[in-house]
């Protein structure tokens, strides 16, 4: 059989790819898809590959360091709770995410990141109105927390926005140290075969990013 790649020197068949694009064009969103053969068809098969490498070196990490899922483990919500969440890690990583293992691994190697007090006051400091009570016509505060709603946005002072600084601030650090922490054992364990390169690798013919 022929390899689209290895990961920890195990190897990762060009059939496992194709099975994971038959599984993408059976799905109702087929039509936007780009046609298979095409510069952009093979992208598609580039990302898939780059997909399924991150499973597998997420999938060996976690049995190197150790870690499985428990009743503690966040949900996928918690760790990318809106599209910018997702943008902010990429698509592959938030792809992985989907998997309670991978979420169990994020937890483990993100355990350490914190947010210091200077940081999150010199937050509030720049976007004072990111965290907003609405005052309804009566006066009193709407309940919970958002942008949007009805009546009198009023800022919060630092006190009271603190904790929904923190709780921004903080998954924002996290997702970026995954994603990092991702690429450096991607860069370490995984080796990818001509014609499987990372879609944005500039030395791959159907590279269209230029500068």
């Amino acid at each position: 059989m022929t390899v689209a790649a290895t990961v920890a020197g195990v190897s990762v068949e060009v059939d496992e790819v194709d099975a994971r694009e038959a599984a993408l064009r059976a799905a109702p969103q087929v039509a936007a898809l780009p046609r298979p053969h095409t510069s952009e068809g093979r992208q598609l098969r580039r990302w898939l590959t780059q997909l399924v490498v991150a499973e597998k070196v997420v999938a060996h990490e976690a049995k190197t360091l150790g870690v499985a899922v428990t009743a503690a483990t966040p949900g996928e919500d918690d760790l990318l709770p809106d599209p910018t969440a997702r943008l902010e890690i990429g698509s592959v990583a938030a792809a992985v995410l989907a998997d309670p293992v991978a979420r169990a691994v994020f937890a483990h190697v993100t355990s350490d990141v914190g947010v210091d007090d200077d940081t999150v006051a010199d937050f509030h400091t720049r976007n004072p109105r990111r965290f907003l009570r609405f005052a309804g016509a009566g006066g009193s505060a709407t309940s919970g927390w958002a942008v949007g709603g009805w009546g009198v946005a009023v800022e919060l002072p630092l006190a009271e926005a603190r904790p929904l600084i923190v709780a921004h601030l903080l998954g924002a650090a996290r997702r970026r140290r995954f994603r990092m922490w991702l690429e450096a054992r991607r860069v370490d364990l995984v080796w990818l075969a001509p014609g499987y390169e990372h879609p944005g690798d500039p030395r791959q013919p159907d590279n269209t990013h230029k500068h």
